[in-house]
């Protein structure tokens, strides 16, 4: 049986990442690189791949757009992008700063989806700009991943993309957390034996992520006039007129809180079955008398980054009976990395044309129904990075939600399309291992 830690040794393990992070990036100078794809036998070859070969392929471009998901590497090619003014729980700290972060999603991407993911990090925060540098871009990738920009520009910006270019554009800190979070929800809700009609919920954080998990877990049969949130200044509701200058904060006052509930989050998590925080960086944002009020079998989704509101062990001493961060060095990670590789994986195998709403809900029940396949617990309402079985299936039923709601280019079979997100995910954490055993990925220092 394993030893159970005291709150010193938790601590001590949850700032291990920290120590090594600190270690780590400056051996290895980033963590994602270019690889070759197509064989050079001699060199001879680049006669084929470069001048005067290529012009063909060129010529061939030139005379149907379309072509160039055959010739080139556009299909899986995806831009993350950021303007690094709303980076994890670190805020505005520029571009630079920033690229850090977006190389771990262009490692993540890759090993966990199959997916070419670069970096791309712009040296402005006006949204016009980066809409405007986005669709420049645009002829070279197959997606856009937006990535950590501050409200409210992101709304607006993603919205712009959405409607003016015909790849998918999709907010990883909107549509993302809203899908992992909707998918451990409903696992969590399985738990404890509760319906998502009948569930009452508090959403801690009046940010990008919340509003659109909010929106997804209505769309999945929520009851808006059980839900709740709070941001800075307290309860939303509809005294507060000051709101409407803030068209998602005042959607969210009319279509919730029917009690007309104010005051602080302390009233906000009396009595509430669920409680979902996205807002500032603990320990200590949320206290353990608030969880203490909250509903039996009380479900806690604490996943401010990089430490959550309160810690675990402290919810669950105040009566929670689920736990979940986003941090997976505890049980129960509600990350966005479950949900944005598999759920690219889909939509560029299918040359989709746009990520919808539809495609989210159906990613999000395909986590939990294969979470409920292996065994829920409280403990366990959510998969794992390591289990790519999920990745895949996943994978597949975005694909196949696209295609039935006709944003599709490629119409394949779930056959087709389960061989296809298989062999690029494997084949991607096939050759990284191999990499690492013959020396050319070295081994971190001791």
């Amino acid at each position: 049986m394993n030893k159970k830690l005291t709150k010193e040794e938790l601590l001590a393990k949850a700032n291990e990442p920290k120590m090594f992070a600190m270690k780590y990036h400056p051996f290895y100078r980033g963590k994602i690189g270019i690889e070759i794809k197509a064989p050079v036998r001699s060199y001879q070859d680049f006669a084929i791949w470069y001048t005067p070969g290529v012009a063909e392929p060129c010529l061939d471009i030139q005379k149907n757009k379309n072509k160039v998901y055959e010739h080139t590497n556009k299909g899986n090619f995806v831009a993350v992008v950021t303007d690094g003014t709303r980076v994890l729980g670190l805020g505005d700290i520029g571009p630079e700063a920033a690229l850090p972060v977006m190389e771990g999603k262009g490692m993540l991407f890759k090993y966990l989806g199959g997916v070419d993911a670069f970096p791309i990090c712009l040296d402005t925060k006006d949204p016009e700009e980066i809409i405007t540098a986005v669709k420049w871009l645009a002829p070279t990738f197959g997606a856009i991943n937006l990535e950590d920009i501050a409200k409210p520009k992101c709304f607006y910006i993603l919205e712009r993309l959405q409607k003016e270019l015909d790849i998918p554009v999709w907010h990883d800190d909107q549509q993302g957390t809203a899908l992992v979070t909707l998918a451990g929800l409903i696992s969590a809700l399985k738990v404890v034996d509760k319906k998502i009609e009948d569930v009452s919920i508090t959403f801690i954080g009046a940010g990008a992520a919340n509003m659109n998990n909010s929106k997804y877990i209505m769309l999945a049969g929520a009851n808006p006039e059980k839900m709740i949130m709070v941001d800075s200044k307290g309860i939303l509701h509809q005294g507060r007129i000051e709101l409407k200058k803030e068209p998602t904060k005042w959607n969210i006052c009319e279509k919730t809180n029917k009690e007309g509930r104010t005051g602080d989050m302390k009233e906000a998590l009396k009595k509430a079955d669920v409680c979902i925080a996205l807002s500032k960086s603990g320990p200590g944002t949320i206290k353990k008398e608030e969880i203490a009020g909250m509903a039996k079998d009380a479900i806690v989704f604490v996943c401010a980054n990089p430490i959550p509101e309160i810690w675990p062990w402290e919810a669950k001493e105040a009566g929670a009976r689920i736990v979940a961060t986003g941090r997976s060095d505890f049980p129960n990670q509600v990350n966005n990395s479950l949900g944005f590789p598999a759920m690219f994986r889909g939509a560029l195998d299918v040359g989709a044309r746009s990520i919808t709403d539809e495609m989210c809900i159906t990613a999000a029940r395909a986590i939990s129904n294969y979470a409920e396949g292996r065994g829920l617990n409280e403990e366990y309402i959510i998969p794992t990075m390591g289990e790519t079985e999920m990745f895949i299936q996943e994978a597949v039923a975005v694909g196949l939600k696209a295609i039935e709601q006709g944003v599709a280019r490629i119409k394949r079979s779930k056959e087709e399309l389960r061989e296809l997100a298989s062999s690029a995910i494997k084949k991607s954490q096939g050759i990284t291992k191999l990499h690492m055993e013959k020396g050319f990925i070295q081994l971190p220092p001791e």
